[in-house]
């Protein structure tokens, strides 16, 4: 692994690296070189008009970026940073316009990874750093999922071993004074949130212009068709063709080997944590079909059943 020196300076002269966060690994760049900010739209192939989040090395650091940052906001960042909360604040001028893909707010967190937040610290600027895969296709949570996507086309791949968080951060919009906004469901559930700062409102809905990332009609999909259990004629189905994801215990129709069961215990956390990869593993399969079951509807299972909606095919 080279050092944390060597990646400075490869970030310093306007390359993309590949870094890891408790959430999903991202594709960096300095956020206010536009140049380099285009290598990761380039890279992966993603449309201009979805923003990009910008990684800061602590909360103090949010206010050389942001012209507001309200008391609520301030309170959730002591809470919850480091940690897979981005905050949406209405932007400073150094951030380009490019990286918030014109809009006059940007998004801000810090990561909770070792290894990603001394690089944030020996670094003079911050990261914009979105999922470190083809836009619209599941993120990557290790560097393996990272290499076999996009091999020698960056400059370098910080392994911080697996992922603990598993999907991306809960995104949340502050504006004037209006009650904060949902934007993204992600690793921090709404009900940690609302013990901390009260009543929040949702606004997950589908998009096709996005005020933030992940709300796109169609996003972490995997190549082979994915549906909800619940859509689907078991009995017009190829079985041994299908693979599953099931939350603790596998489906009785199904060969337990073509299953990715998340849970034996219900965590949702471990859930969360498992998911990506067992849709990039069943993807790898040659299924014809993956089915996923519909996850409980609290905590981090609302944020499980969102990313499996969107990769619906």
């Amino acid at each position: 692994m080279l050092p944390i020196t060597e990646v400075v300076d490869l970030l310093t002269e306007g390359k993309v690296v590949a870094i890891p966060t408790e959430t999903v690994y991202g594709l960096a760049a300095n956020a206010l070189n536009e140049n380099a900010i285009s290598a990761i739209f380039t890279l992966k192939n993603r449309p201009f008009f979805d923003p990009l989040i910008v990684h800061i090395k602590d909360e103090s650091a949010a206010m050389d970026y942001v012209e507001y940052y309200p008391a609520l906001a301030q309170k959730l960042a002591k809470t919850f940073w480091p940690g897979p909360l981005t905050l949406i604040l209405p932007k400073k001028d150094v951030i380009p316009d490019l990286v918030t893909s014109g809009l006059p707010f940007v998004g801000l967190r810090v990561p909770d990874h070792p290894l990603t937040l001394q690089l944030l610290k020996a670094l003079t600027f911050p990261l914009a750093a979105p999922s470190a895969n083809p836009f619209g296709y599941v993120s990557p949570t290790s560097a393996q999922h990272v290499k076999d996507q996009f091999g020698d086309s960056i400059a370098y791949i910080l392994d911080g071993g697996p992922c603990k968080v598993g999907i991306e951060s809960t995104i949340v919009m502050f504006e004037d004074n209006k009650l904060p906004v949902i934007l993204r469901l992600g690793g921090l559930s709404i009900e940690k949130i609302e013990e901390c700062i009260g009543k929040v409102t949702l606004d997950i809905a589908k998009n096709s212009k996005p005020n933030s990332p992940g709300q796109l009609d169609k996003h972490y999909a995997t190549r082979t068709p994915l549906k909800l259990i619940t859509e689907v004629d078991v009995e017009s189905i190829n079985l041994a063709k299908t693979g599953a994801i099931v939350f603790n215990k596998p489906f009785d129709f199904i060969p337990i080997e073509n299953q990715r069961i998340l849970s034996t215990n219900k965590s949702l956390t471990e859930a969360t944590q498992k998911l990506f990869w067992a849709m990039r593993d069943l993807d790898a399969c040659n299924f014809e079909l993956i089915v996923t079951e519909i996850f409980p509807q609290e905590g981090l299972g609302l944020a499980i059943n969102d990313r499996l909606q969107r990769a619906r095919s």
